[in-house]
């Protein structure tokens, strides 16, 4: 493939869908052709036949965004593990903010696990620790409280462990 460039001007964030299980080699593969790609990882433990393990998965199964402008969609879309640009009638951007968010929780790595997309619960704020300023829905589990963040278009939801100190409300 060819190296592709863009005017920084133009880019816009998008989702992309992928074949089951290609995530990681899409982000690869955008990389190496110039596009800046963005891949949240969890850390999730997990079941072997013999063990438990600790790996790192992607936050939301099957999909991966990237920073292009949309004429250069010809190229993001032939890139091996691709299905298609996420949008409604055609490739919708994805909000900054919700791109920010993703960009900071993954520079943390803090636990993180996919969860259901809710509409319905308390917004916070975190005040505290390496998450501060971000912003998400409250979620209360047995043994512990979690902040939701959103990837709206995908309809997709990522659960952060977090102390219930950690947070206020969103005024």
């Amino acid at each position: 493939m060819e190296q592709v460039t863009v005017a920084k001007t133009d880019r816009r964030w998008y989702a992309l869908q992928t074949h089951s299980r290609h995530e990681k080699q899409v982000r690869d593969r955008l990389l190496a052709v110039g596009i800046e790609p963005l891949l949240p990882l969890g850390k999730q433990r997990r079941q072997w036949s013999d063990r438990k393990v600790w790996t790192m998965l992607p936050l939301f199964s099957g999909y991966c965004f990237a920073n292009f402008a949309l004429d250069t969609s010809l190229a993001v879309l032939q890139t091996p593990g691709i299905v298609r640009i996420v949008g409604t009638l055609r490739p919708e951007p994805i909000p900054a903010e919700e791109i920010a968010v993703l960009q900071q929780v993954s520079s943390v790595n803090p636990m993180m696990e996919p969860c259901d997309y809710l509409t319905e619960g308390a917004w916070v704020e975190v005040i505290r620790g390496p998450l501060v300023g971000l912003r998400g829905q409250l979620v209360r589990r047995a043994n512990h409280h979690g902040l939701v963040i959103r990837a709206s278009l995908l309809q997709q939801a990522a659960l952060i462990h977090i102390g219930i100190d950690e947070v206020v409300p969103v005024q």
